[in-house]
């Protein structure tokens, strides 16, 4: 009996560990093994993630990428490159209406009918996230695109309803500018990135319901444009890079300090925006520079509180292995051409009965590509073409095209780029009149 009881006891202490091993596996602050890339598994607390190249758009690492959530304060990247490119000079004041300094916090406490230059309003949005300087700047720009009478009326007079509007007409913007990008799954709604829903009815009179969401891989991507591609790229990595920004406004003084941990964690550190809302969790997205090479990380998702720190750890997880795994490496893909016939083709040499053979060439099959890749991985060419054309051909016209794809260790490819492969010669047709011009020359040279 006390074997019986031995063993039961046995069994029953491990059914208990394996379920406390369960809980504990499938809770909120465990770490997820995400995907392969380059060979290794990572495990991160996020619940989507990505690394990018920011030079090539390429997704080196991802993790639920292409899943819609909540993004939080990190929208306020798209905010501010938008400021940036819509203002030719960071002086132009801003007028403070009774909505925007009437955002909850975190907020820089503005007042209605006062007066900010952009500038100091964007440094305020981007090193504290301040909430009504995000909705002062999205008026003072989305107040462009109103109709006249509301263009004209003073900010600080604004009703609710008008500031919302102003609100949406950035937000236009915005979405007009994401979906420029290539991002699709993207939609925002708030200029500071406090969850929202929205309805829309379409013309057909059916009603849709839109988030205010992204996903880690498009999050990544508009970075990317921010830090590499935008005409105000410097002035935004001046501004995010900043560790702290002081100013006097109205009769007050204001003291900002950037909240962006990760400029301090790694060599390199370029840029970057934290978010968090009880929907979206802590979310991060910042970039990295070293070697020549440049890294973003876009984390959504990323614990709750209290787990401010994940989202550290995950970032310098995955630039880590961007470092350790990826290096620029040059190829010249082989391509063999080969010569089209041309059918019915009039020969220069004036022989109707000789074949006519015209050689491709395409612009740039002999430059080297230079490109971000892990160990194993290559680059292959693929050539289609066509082996004979009816005359009369150009010069410049078009018989195939070659592929260039980037081959992973895995087997996947990517498609990089395909060059048109053209004629080099113009080839008229052995027609009636070329016939006859030559049995003319043929029967009666120079008659």
């Amino acid at each position: 009996m006390r074997i019986k009881t031995t063993i039961g006891g046995f069994f029953c202490a491990l059914f208990l560990m394996t379920a406390a091993v369960g809980q504990v596996s499938a809770g909120e602050d465990s770490r997820e093994t995400t995907g392969r890339a380059a060979g290794e598994e990572l495990s991160l607390y996020a619940t989507a993630a990505v690394l990018m190249d920011a030079d090539s758009g390429r997704v080196l690492y991802g993790k639920n990428q292409d899943t819609p959530l909540a993004m939080a304060s990190t929208t306020k990247i798209m905010t501010c490159i938008l400021a940036l490119e819509q203002t030719e000079d960071l002086d132009e004041e801003v007028t403070v209406s009774a909505y925007a300094a009437g955002m909850p916090k975190v907020k820089l406490y503005l007042k209605k009918g006062e007066r900010y230059p952009i500038r100091d309003l964007l440094f305020s949005l981007m090193l504290e996230s301040h909430n009504d300087s995000a909705v002062a700047v999205a008026e003072h720009i989305g107040k462009r695109y109103l109709p006249k009478e509301l263009r004209n009326k003073d900010t600080a007079e604004f009703t609710a309803e008008e500031s919302k509007l102003a609100v949406a007409a950035f937000a236009d913007l915005m979405n007009a500018k994401a979906e420029e990008l290539g991002c699709t799954q993207t939609y925002f709604i708030t200029p500071n990135g406090l969850d929202a829903t929205e309805t829309i009815t379409l013309e057909n009179g059916e009603t849709i319901t839109k988030e205010h969401c992204t996903t880690a891989a498009e999050l990544a991507r508009i970075l990317s444009y921010c830090i590499g591609e935008s005409s105000k790229q410097d002035l935004f990595l001046e501004i995010t890079g900043a560790k702290e920004y002081a100013f006097s406004q109205n009769g007050r003084n204001f003291s900002c300090i950037n909240h962006n941990a990760f400029l301090n964690m790694m060599d390199g550190a370029l840029s970057g925006k934290t978010g968090f809302t009880n929907k979206a969790g802590y979310c991060y997205v910042g970039s990295l520079r070293r070697d020549e090479r440049t890294y973003v990380v876009a984390l959504l998702g990323c614990g709750w509180p209290n787990h401010k720190t994940y989202k550290w750890s995950d970032t310098r997880e995955l630039m880590e292995y961007g470092l350790d795994h990826y290096a620029y490496r040059e190829f010249l893909p082989e391509v063999t051409l080969q010569a089209v016939e041309i059918k019915n083709g009039a020969s220069k040499d004036g022989d109707p009965y000789g074949k006519v053979n015209v050689a491709v060439k395409g612009e740039g099959l002999k430059e080297r590509i230079q490109l971000l890749t892990a160990e194993g991985e290559e680059v292959v060419a693929r050539t289609e073409q066509k082996k004979e054309c009816r005359a009369p051909v150009r010069k410049g016209d078009v018989v195939g095209k070659v592929s260039i794809f980037l081959k992973q260790e895995s087997g996947e490819e990517r498609l990089l780029k395909e060059i048109p492969l053209c004629l080099t010669e113009d080839v008229e047709a052995k027609d009636f009149p070329y016939m006859v011009r030559y049995l003319w020359n043929v029967y009666l040279p120079g008659a």
